[in-house]
């Protein structure tokens, strides 16, 4: 968890970064990582999809591969965390994410974060050979394998993964913090098992409220609350925008992301956005 972020503080202000798009230049992901630093973002998110059935666009966002991405913007910035928002655990080999995670981890000296979550898309598990049927059980093993591999010992026995000798390295030099995305039960209670935040996307401030209640029942541990929203540049939604965040702000959450449209004038508006909520 990043001692930046802690239940009863000010609401952290974050930024989905645009990779909706094929025609982006990838320079574009690493000139507005810098802005966001800059305007004093907390955190930076990439979401995730590999192989999806229609053309990328807002509803499958994720172009540019993460954690691939997410390595090279560690390095170009300073300061700001670094996660995924979210990604798709079971469509992916558990033991090369833990490498994965691990060496990202390493080389932005513990600024990631890792976001997953179970997928939705049913054609999307099909065409890269995943079970759709199994995601929710395959995504918390894959939870439990990463913890024992970044801080246990010996053999791990799973339902899909096991090992009995083996040498992982690196190991994380301190804990690599977990977000859990979604507003189902499952979601919720993947939340409270296993993760240092929780992640809603949608929600309006009476959404965001009972889903974030219904988690703090689930678990004593102090699991941090947040959530995602959007604004596409429309001067008539520019207003409502920011007073849904204000409203998430006032209602607890510990932070809110804001995704800021198509990547053309991206920046302008989180620069224009940033200090309408300051």
């Amino acid at each position: 968890m990043s001692e930046r972020a802690v239940p009863g503080t000010r609401t952290h202000f974050q930024v989905v970064l645009p990779d909706e798009s094929p025609e982006m230049p990838p320079r574009v992901l690493t000139e507005l990582a810098t802005r966001a630093e800059g305007v004093g973002a907390d955190t930076l998110w990439l979401p995730d999809h590999l192989l999806p059935p229609e053309p990328y666009g807002r509803t499958f966002g994720g172009v540019y591969e993460p954690l691939v991405t997410l390595a090279h913007l560690a390095a170009r910035t300073e300061r700001i965390r670094l996660g995924t928002s979210v990604l798709v655990a079971p469509v992916r080999d558990p033991f090369t994410l833990a490498k994965q995670v691990a060496t990202l981890h390493a080389i932005s000296e513990g600024r990631f974060v890792l976001g997953v979550g179970v997928g939705w898309s049913r054609e999307e598990f099909a065409a890269v050979g995943a079970d759709f049927a199994t995601r929710g059980a395959r995504t918390d093993e894959t939870l439990r394998l990463l913890r024992h591999l970044f801080e246990g010992e010996g053999p791990f026995e799973g339902r899909f993964h096991s090992y009995e000798r083996g040498v992982f390295e690196p190991r994380p030099a301190g804990r690599v913090p977990v977000t859990v995305g979604g507003t189902s039960r499952a979601a919720l209670e993947r939340a409270a098992a296993w993760a240092d935040s929780w992640q809603g996307v949608g929600l309006d401030v009476d959404g965001f409220v009972r889903a974030r209640d219904r988690l703090r029942g689930l678990t004593d541990r102090p699991v941090l609350a947040w959530t995602r929203i959007a604004w596409s540049g429309e001067e008539r939604d520019f207003a409502r925008a920011v007073g849904l965040y204000r409203g998430l702000a006032d209602a607890g959450a510990d932070a809110v992301a804001v995704w800021f449209g198509p990547w053309a004038g991206f920046g302008e508006r989180m620069e224009r956005f940033a200090d309408a909520v300051r």
